[in-house]
């Protein structure tokens, strides 16, 4: 079928027209954020093109992040979809224990189609040893412990935030997680890089560590159906 000059101008303008829905679209962007990051507007952080939040709840055993609330509100307000992080401290308590107040601080998940399931974040420690003094089967065993504890509370398992370079040092590059636990991978460059050892892909990438939109800015590996899909369990 042969389309007239007009036809071709006016299908053309419409392809350019929807190009951008389809670009933001796929691979949806986030950012992660805690109270460093003060007051956050949500409304304009969505306008700029967000879709979802991770946000800091707890550390430790100790600390709960004075402003989880009041984002946790405001991005739900927002009509973003959004989740709580952990900050973990494998060298002050067990996975367990600090699974359970993880969860008892916002930490929880319910498959409300909003709500992404919990994330432990398991890196360099800020304070000491890289490893936190513990061996590689020691830290393989913590994790499992945090991770097993939170499934039993919820059903689902807690993402896994780290970089490949931590988890080759400091769990001996455990390809133990990978058929449970969805990665969140840390990388700043051009592309996420060699993963932890079996995962043959990422859910998260965390891209940058400041940018347009408060906090680290964040990437899912997918479509927007797809991370709807995710806070459906």
């Amino acid at each position: 079928m042969k389309l007239s000059t007009a036809a071709l101008l006016s299908l053309a303008v419409a392809v350019a027209s929807a190009s951008p829905i389809l670009e933001k679209r796929a691979n949806p962007k986030g950012i992660d954020i805690s109270h460093f990051q003060g007051t956050v507007n949500f409304n304009t952080v969505k306008a700029n093109g967000i879709s979802f939040v991770y946000i800091k709840a707890t550390e430790g055993t100790t600390f709960t992040d004075p402003d989880f609330s009041s984002h946790y509100t405001g991005a739900t307000n927002a009509g973003l979809i959004r989740g709580a992080y952990h900050f973990a401290h494998p060298d002050v308590s067990s996975g367990a224990t600090q699974a359970k107040f993880f969860l008892a601080h916002g930490g929880g998940w319910s498959s409300d189609g909003i709500t992404l399931p919990g994330a432990l974040d398991i890196e360099y420690n800020p304070s000491g040893a890289e490893c936190y003094g513990l061996s590689a089967s020691a830290m393989v065993s913590w994790i499992k412990d945090f991770s097993n504890t939170y499934h039993s509370s919820t059903g689902v398992y807690p993402f896994i935030y780290t970089t490949t370079d931590w988890w080759k040092t400091c769990t001996g590059n455990s390809a133990a997680f990978a058929s449970t636990n969805p990665l969140w991978i840390a990388r700043y460059a051009s592309s996420v890089g060699t993963l932890p050892a079996g995962w043959s892909y990422h859910t998260f990438w965390q891209y940058a560590d400041s940018g347009p939109n408060p906090g680290d800015q964040d990437e899912f590996n997918g479509s927007m159906q797809g991370l709807k899909n995710l806070a459906l369990g």
